[in-house]
């Protein structure tokens, strides 16, 4: 045993080895090491190799999905082993013979189905890195449900398209991984990152594994796929087949996105945002969550895709924005479609199930379920004549299909109560197949004849606590306690003798056994024989299946926009070309929703107007005010408008954003070695490297991790550039209220700020964005606010006093004397250096009243003097 679980440990070094034995997966040597730190479980030992007690760890099959869980949250692969052959048939080749083994599949976290392993509402996608020459692509698909994409991009563009799609697993030639400009926007993804060789991205292997995955001469119909396209998405079949051992899931043909089909977002900007998940890494509390009232797993998944990737079309955006606002018309429809819809189970997933051999009854009913509901969203979705469909909806009523053949075989073929595996059977109802009910008949009755025989063989030997039993070692057998071993006759053949037990057999026991275990074992055959049949017709229909399900997802969709904008009064917005950016009323709808949910006061709405005139805005006000709430606020309503939603606003007109960029908060990167302001730098330069005219920025705060001077210096010149150079519309938060003289400078540049009220030296934030700059950032209000210790805020308001009142540095003023948007600056400063500030000794002297001075006085006085002027001449 221990020379094939070698073997086949050889043949799979890069994956931890669940080798079955009986009703457990064991793990030997290092990998019940590494298994059972990964696990928390016991680690134990059995027999030696070279002298070496061989370590070995265990989980039970039946619970073998949550540890593999596990496992793959941690990065491992797992390589499952399962036995080929019966015990029985293993001794037919020899009394000695191991069980056959093999591996039947490679786990991997990009490649697994089940239902306990995978998240319901979001997708699972195995991503392909390739490149062809100069060019550059990926592919992606989801095993669990089919959907295969492909795009050509730029290096550039790698990581925010890999952020959109959050991959479980990416494959990539060992080859790049050695470059260090092409791993280095690699390199947050460590752990789901699968080096493979080189050879395995090679176009014209690619292209020849998807003409034979799809059976076609020509890719033509799919599109006009680069050599780079090729090689990824041929290295994504390639590895698909490697890990499921030869079974291939259900693949939808390949759709081609071009590189500006979806807006383009950065990874920082996706997190700044908190779009899926909040900072701390919660689903609660995040954009997703918010407007989440999808009722179907798929319904889930397509909404999570579309946010992650909102359209740049507006004539598709459009058409999404119709489904919506037909649902919001009708309450009535809207709620009768949204509970058939919650009867939707999820078609996708079991079907991918089915297809690679890994499901059960329970999936088939999942088929049969979901595809039974398709004609009652059919007729919920004409009730008011197919012609007054938007398209998109008509589009979906077509694609739902008719599938009454199949699930009138599957409600006949089905049981009412189904086992979750096929092996336990049951499942197939009575009346299906006679033969089967004969076989099952036979089956029920020889038990009936075990208990018949249990009480007859209690009463001829006067031992009431006579049981017959069963086992998979002695199969059937009679059971008394010893003491009464006496009374057994010679009928009684003696099998086994325990501490608290002895056991028999009988002949006629012998044969009622044999009875029984021939009408089970062809019961259940011929059910298993059954279940293949049947999967074999829902592979039939597996396209029209899956375009079922995408249909479903579309309509929940569509749906859940219409009642979040009727349950919280969002309107519809206006797409167009233009560069325009007019929101009227706009509102963050995750912080409104907390308002709303805690019963505080309601959310206060702003204005945000960016055009070619005034594409600029630098809003300052102080700390507390609102000013990031209000920032994050126009880009999450961007993202919703562009992804097909309804948007928290009284009014809105949005010019297509082509790219998002956000750098909002404060976060260090240690593990790079990266200071809190060195991320904030590297944000900020790659907005500024990319960001172009179709672009929306909101920056908060750029320069302040620095010294004054430095933070107001680059931020200053942040300004220009996005002005003069990007051309963007973009949102400036700051406190360096000196950046407001660049009004007068930058045509396109309009100064708003947050309005506060002092009310007897506390300050009120209004949240409300109002022309014109702020006077102050209220810095010290908002510290008393915060709790600190009076002799605290005391002090700073003498500093802050003493700062206003003060030169504050000669090299700051030779620094503005140099831009000429600080001119008051200047004059004030320069005003200030001339007055004649007494120092620290002259100030002493000054109080000194000479004749009250005793000798020990003067003593004492000229030490302190002494003291002041060594302290004067060391600073």
């Amino acid at each position: 045993m221990m020379a094939q679980y070698l073997a086949i440990k050889e043949a799979h070094p890069d994956s931890l080895l669940f080798y079955r034995m009986g009703d457990f997966y064991e793990l030997f040597f290092d990998d019940a090491v590494v298994a059972s730190k990964a696990l928390d479980i016991a680690l134990t030992k059995r027999g030696k190799h070279a002298g070496e007690d061989i370590p070995m760890c265990g989980v039970p099959i039946h619970a073998a999905d949550s540890y593999l869980q596990k496992l793959i949250r941690k990065g491992h692969r797992v390589a499952v082993a399962e036995q080929t052959e019966s015990p029985a048939e293993a001794k037919k080749r020899g009394y000695k013979a191991v069980v056959a083994r093999e591996v039947v599949r490679l786990v991997t976290p990009g490649t697994i189905t089940e239902d306990s392993l995978l998240d319901a509402r979001s997708h699972n996608f195995l991503l392909s890195l390739a490149r062809a020459g100069k060019d550059y692509a990926m592919a992606w698909l989801d095993i669990s449900t089919g959907e295969f994409f492909a795009t050509a991009l730029r290096p550039e563009e790698l990581p925010a398209h890999i952020a959109r799609l959050h991959p479980g697993e990416i494959l990539v030639s060992d080859k790049w991984l050695e470059e260090e400009d092409l791993s280095e926007g690699l390199r947050d993804w460590g752990k789901a990152l699968t080096p493979l060789p080189s050879v395995r991205f090679n176009s014209q292997n690619g292209e020849k594994r998807l003409k034979d995955l799809f059976s076609v001469a020509t890719l033509d119909a799919f599109g006009a796929f680069s050599r780079a396209e090729l090689a990824a998405a041929g290295a994504l079949v390639d590895y698909v087949e490697l890990t499921q051992k030869g079974k291939f899931p259900l693949i939808k043909t390949p759709v081609q996105m071009a590189p500006g089909d979806v807006m383009s977002i950065d990874a920082a900007t996706r997190r700044n945002l908190e779009l899926t998940r909040t900072l701390t890494g919660e689903r609660n509390g995040s954009l997703l969550a918010t407007i989440d009232r999808t009722v179907t797993g798929g319904g889930g998944r397509r909404l999570a895709a579309d946010m992650a990737g909102p359209l740049t079309e507006p004539e598709k955006i459009s058409a999404r924005l119709d489904m919506v606002n037909f649902f919001t018309s009708d309450h009535g429809r809207r709620e009768r479609l949204r509970d058939i819809l919650r009867r939707c189970p999820d078609t996708e997933r079991a079907l991918s199930r089915l297809v690679l051999g890994r499901g059960g009854p329970r999936d088939l009913a999942v088929i049969r379920d979901g595809l039974a509901e398709t004609a009652n969203i059919r007729a919920s979705l004409s009730t008011s004549g197919l012609d007054s469909l938007p398209d998109g909806l008509a589009d979906a009523s077509e694609q739902l299909g008719y599938h009454a053949d199949l699930v009138e075989l599957l409600t006949t073929a089905l049981a009412p109560d189904l086992p979750l595996l096929a092996r336990d059977g049951g499942f197939i109802a009575r009346g299906y197949r006679p033969d089967l009910d004969e076989h099952r008949a036979l089956r029920d009755e020889s038990r009936r004849h075990i208990a018949n025989l249990q009480a007859a063989y209690a009463k001829e030997v006067g031992v009431p606590a006579l049981k017959i039993k069963h086992n998979n070692v002695l199969g059937y057998f009679i059971e008394i306690t010893p003491r009464f071993v006496d009374k057994m006759t010679t009928d009684f053949i003696h099998r086994q003798t325990m501490a608290n037990a002895v056991r028999y057999t009988t002949v006629v026991l012998g044969e009622l056994e044999d009875k029984i275990s021939r009408a089970g074992e062809r019961a259940l055959a011929l059910e298993l024989s059954l279940f293949d049949e049947l999967v074999e017709k829902v592979k039939e229909a597996g396209p029209a299946i899956l375009s079922a399900a995408e249909a479903i997802a579309r309509i929940d969709v569509a749906a859940s926009h219409a009642e979040l904008a009727v349950e919280q009064s969002y309107c519809r917005p206006a797409i167009d070309d233009s560069l325009r950016f007019e929101i009227t009323g706009g509102r963050h709808p995750v912080v409104e929703a907390a308002l709303k949910s805690n019963a505080e006061a309601d959310f206060v709405a702003n204005d945000c107007c960016l055009n070619e005139d005034r594409r600029l805005w630098l809003l300052t006000g102080p700390n507390m005010a609102g000013k990031s709430t209000f920032l994050r606020q126009n880009a999450l309503i961007a993202i919703l408008a562009q992804m097909g939603s309804f948007v928290p606003a009284t009014s809105a007109h949005i010019g297509i954003v082509d790219r998002l960029f956000s750098r909002v908060g404060a976060a260090d990167d240690l593990a790079r070695g990266r200071s809190t302001f060195m991320v904030e730098m590297v944000e900020t330069a790659s907005i500024l490297n990319q960001a172009g005219a179709r672009s929306l920025v909101i920056l908060d705060e750029i320069g302040r991790g620095t010294a004054t001077f430095d933070g107001l210096s680059i931020a200053w010149a942040t300004v220009e550039n996005l002005h003069d150079v990007n051309k963007c519309r973009a949102l400036f938060a700051t406190h360096y209220h000196e950046l407001t003289a660049l009004a007068a400078k930058l045509s396109a540049l309009q100064n708003h700020s947050m309005r506060v009220r002092e009310w007897k030296g506390d300050v009120i934030f209004l949240h409300e964005v109002a022309d014109g700059s702020a006077d102050r950032s209220y810095g010290i209000q908002v510290a008393k606010l915060a709790g600190l210790p009076k002799a605290v805020i005391s002090r700073a308001e003498s500093v802050l006093t003493a700062l206003e009142e003060k030169d504050q540095g000669s090299a700051a003023t030779r620094l503005a004397n140099d831009l000429p948007l600080f001119s008051t600056i200047v004059n004030e400063a320069a005003a200030r250096e001339t007055e004649k500030i007494p120092s620290a000794l002259e100030e002493r002297l000054a109080s000194i009243n000479v004749d009250d001075l005793s000798p020990r006085d003067a003593l004492s006085l000229l030490y302190e003097l002494k003291e002041i002027m060594e302290k004067a001449s060391s600073s």
